[in-house]
């Protein structure tokens, strides 16, 4: 059984597009690989965060991520900073990749460009990112193509370091994770659904109120012309009803197309299948934050699950780099 590896950022709440995007695919991983789920903590302090949102957000995206549907019994997940082994490694990382390599990096260059501080974390965030992927011997990184420099990097590392000091590391594989929706700002359909692009009225919360959830369908950007067709090229706005209607209901969006000839009953039967499809993962979340101290029981397994590997890989890679064994 394969081992694959996905991390999360606690940036905030979960939004329809991170559910229909890429959740539902880790939901099906735990079935089908040997899985490892981080919630990476520690990446979020490239950039100044209040400490009491970094721990509250950390603890939600616990439990909306076992909302949703990832089980502790089938698949390993941990915070980040419960695992020492993450900054151990990232060290070594930090020793094998080049000056140049990291000032290549375009997720680098994005965020310095729109931020005052700019920090050597965010800077050597690569480093990190390859340490929490090596840690656990992975296999697969299924990520999207604005990720694949990301795990190209990881894998010059991982090669670099076995041509030094021999063979210590597992080279993982870039995979593209199995086509998910393609989930769009439901005020601006050409760009993807994000908190980031503080687009209120075009983001779905993955814990947004059944009203809410209604409204903002209601009043998602159509266009004139009265057709319901599935083309992103043509219409847009269509299109991603069809696609978030479609993804909830299992269906292709092309073929849910046949189904409507009116936008006002898309947007009512799109409103209805979000509503159903969140309802019962709001109901989930609720049970288990009434229970804080289960979910962090729960997290400190995980992490006592994921440092048997991770401590095996490190002391193999300090061993073979030439670190004196305490």
């Amino acid at each position: 059984m394969a081992r694959v590896f996905s991390g999360i950022q606690p940036s905030g709440d979960l939004h329809l597009g991170n559910l229909l995007g890429a959740l539902m695919n880790w939901v099906n991983h735990q079935e089908e690989h040997d899985a490892v789920y981080c919630i990476v903590d520690l990446h979020a302090l490239t950039l100044p965060k209040d400490p009491e949102e970094l721990r509250s957000n950390t603890l939600q995206l616990a439990q909306l991520l076992m909302a949703v549907g990832l089980d502790p019994n089938k698949s390993t997940l941990f915070v980040q900073s419960h695992v020492q082994e993450h900054s151990q490694l990232a060290w070594l990382m930090e020793c094998t990749v080049s000056f140049g390599e990291l000032s290549r990096m375009t997720a680098f260059k994005d965020k310095s460009d729109r931020s005052e501080f700019i920090s050597a974390g965010l800077f050597t965030y690569p480093a990190l990112q390859a340490a929490d992927i090596l840690l656990y011997d992975t296999d697969l990184v299924p990520v999207g193509d604005d990720q694949r420099q990301h795990i190209e990097i990881t894998r010059d590392v991982a090669e670099r370091f076995n041509h030094r000091f021999g063979e210590t590391f597992v080279v993982p594989q870039h995979v593209i994770p199995k086509a998910g929706a393609r989930v769009m700002d439901l005020q601006h359909p050409e760009r993807k659904m994000s908190k980031s692009e503080h687009s209120v009225n075009g983001t779905i919360n993955v814990l947004e109120n059944p009203d809410s959830v209604r409204k903002k369908i209601k009043r998602a950007v159509t266009d004139s012309d009265g057709e319901v067709r599935f083309d992103f090229e043509e219409k847009a706005g269509v299109s991603n009803l069809l696609s978030i209607l479609g993804a909830a209901k299992g269906i292709p969006p092309s073929e849910v197309a046949t189904s409507f000839e009116r936008y006002g009953d898309l947007k009512a039967a799109t409103a209805d299948a979000v509503i159903e499809l969140l309802s019962p993962i709001q109901e989930r979340f609720a049970d288990l934050q009434s229970d804080p101290a289960e979910t962090r029981r729960l997290l400190q397994v995980g992490a006592d699950k994921a440092r048997e590997v991770a401590s095996a890989t490190l002391t193999r890679a300090q061993h073979n780099c030439g670190l004196l064994e305490s």
